[in-house]
């Protein structure tokens, strides 16, 4: 199993939103049974929260399907437990580095750094932009598959 763990600061926007298009991804290339996908908070702000209603009607929008779940903190045993932590900005880095310590795994990835960019997955809570959030998680995620699906041989 793959497992991957995509990280934001409150989980209710941006990681909520790659878990599911992630998923919807992973389905329709027929390789559910081989990923375990989760999503986490480097806060514990919105822990209990469920998806922010803009990242719903996006992922309604773009047929993606997605469950009510409830934001949660990310722990030093999911560091343990994933092969894949992927944060949606610098900041989530510091903090995330503040509850698993250092990487010395090398586990944990910057979201846009599968298209081959540093930038931030900007976060739609502050520029209210879903659209612009859900296009730079959408090319990372299909970067991210491709990359997975080589690097495992699943084709």
């Amino acid at each position: 199993m793959i497992k991957l763990m995509f990280v934001c600061h409150g989980n209710i926007c941006r990681s909520t939103m790659a878990e599911f298009v992630m998923k919807d991804l992973v389905r329709k290339a027929g390789l559910a049974d081989k990923f375990i996908i989760n999503s986490s908070a480097t806060s514990r702000e919105e822990i209990g929260c469920d998806t922010h209603y803009g990242t719903k009607a996006k992922l309604r929008e773009m047929n993606i399907p997605f469950s009510k779940r409830k934001a949660v903190q990310i722990t030093k045993q999911d560091y343990d437990m994933y092969d894949y932590i992927i944060v949606m900005d610098n900041n989530n880095l510091r903090n995330l580095s503040y509850i698993i310590g250092e990487d010395t795994e090398h586990k944990v990835y910057k979201m846009m750094s599968f298209i081959g960019e540093n930038r931030d997955v900007k976060d739609p809570w502050y520029t209210d932009n879903f659209d612009e959030t859900y296009e730079d998680i959408d090319k990372a995620c299909r970067a991210l598959l491709a990359k997975l699906i080589k690097e495992y041989n699943l084709a």
